[in-house]
């Protein structure tokens, strides 16, 4: 399962790590990519990822969740 979100704020290295590591902490997420350049996080997980534990992991970074995240099947 594919979830993309759009973080506020992010604008380094560092922003982009935060962001992976908080995320990276979330049950069934198995890889964060980070794109700092627009600002979208791109989640892969087992299962779908509840929003609330989404925004709280990107608010615990110091950052904020722009939207409603989206969901996209895995890919075959």
């Amino acid at each position: 399962m594919s979830t993309t979100i759009t973080v506020e704020g992010m604008s380094c290295a560092g922003c982009a790590n935060s962001v992976r590591a908080e995320l990276t902490h979330i049950p069934g997420v198995r890889e964060v990519d980070v794109d700092i350049s627009n600002g979208t996080v791109t989640i892969d997980s087992d299962n779908p990822v509840y929003p609330a534990a989404i925004r709280e992991a990107v608010e615990e970074a110091g950052y904020t969740l722009a939207g409603r995240p989206t969901w996209a099947p895995p890919a075959r």
